[in-house]
């Protein structure tokens, strides 16, 4: 089958020194390319991940600060209305006072009225039955 002459060593020298020739020349480069994408895929992911875990930090507080300022904004409103509803029910309760001033002042006024025209009736009921009474009885009758 083989023929172990001087051929074999040879065939095994030149055998190792293509093994080291391609893995000084050929795999020590690609396996530092390798590593070094190896390395660089690690550190961007790395990287990704501290980004990502920073941005979720961001967002849940500008969550938290939405909802106090949410919180803040609605108790301003409330505030506003409860404000709003005190306004509304002084001025009201203005507007009725001075409603009931002006119909006292209205009943006064239409008292007074009614007493000066209850005046101006009798002072005329007078003077007519005086008239009738001298149509009827004469003047001289009348006077005494």
């Amino acid at each position: 089958m083989f023929d172990f002459d001087a051929t074999l060593p040879l065939m095994a020298v030149q055998f190792l020194l293509l093994a080291a020739l391609l893995n000084v020349v050929f795999y020590k480069p690609l396996t530092k390319v390798l590593d070094e994408r190896d390395d660089y895929i690690r550190s961007n992911e790395m990287g990704a991940r501290e980004r990502l875990a920073k941005a979720e930090q961001l967002a849940k507080q500008y969550e938290q600060q939405l909802a106090d300022t949410r919180r803040q904004s609605q108790a301003l409103i409330a505030n506003a209305q409860a404000d709003a509803q005190k306004i509304g029910a002084q001025k009201v309760a203005e507007a009725q006072q001075e409603a009931v001033a002006k119909r006292e002042q209205a009943s006064l006024e239409i008292g007074q009225q009614k007493q000066e025209a209850l005046q101006s009736l009798e002072s005329q009921v007078d003077e007519l039955s005086r008239q009738i009474l001298e149509k009827i009885l004469g003047q001289q009758l009348v006077n005494r």
